[in-house]
């Protein structure tokens, strides 16, 4: 074995490739959703206590403002602990960021009638996330 190869991990059975960026990119995009997650719940827990109705296409969805705001705080804080998690190579968070990006995605979904274009936006985005930790996110972890 050269030395070369030493270094890029093959004496363990696990190199490193240029698709590593794929996995960072996704512990990025955690870290950032996280931190507007973070942003909205505290907007919406510190301002004024009311709820919001909003009609689209004959629906009508009834938001309470402080519970959204909740949700958001949890999930931020859960999303930057993910994210963090995936760049020091923990093989859970994977698994988690996994769940917690599907469970956005359905999220999405549903809102999709009322904000299309951002929802449309936001599903692709955790298409290749979900993508980038299901087929090189292994390549993160130091527990292999």
């Amino acid at each position: 074995m050269t030395a070369t190869a030493a270094s890029r991990g093959e004496a363990r059975g696990t190199t490193t490739t240029g698709w590593t960026g794929w996995a960072i990119f996704a512990a990025t995009m955690l870290i950032l959703a996280g931190i507007f997650d973070l942003a909205y719940g505290l907007v919406a827990v510190i301002g004024p206590n009311s709820a919001y109705f909003v009609a689209a296409t004959g629906d009508l969805f009834l938001f309470d403002v402080a519970g959204w705001g909740w949700w958001h705080l949890i999930s931020g804080a859960s999303l930057l602990v993910v994210g963090f998690s995936l760049l020091a190579g923990a093989t859970w968070a994977r698994v988690v960021a996994i769940i917690l990006v599907g469970l956005n995605a359905l999220g999405q979904l549903t809102l999709l009638p009322v904000q299309p274009w951002w929802s449309l936006i936001i599903l692709a985005v955790d298409i290749l996330v979900i993508y980038a930790l299901t087929v090189h996110g292994r390549e993160l972890s130091h527990e292999r």
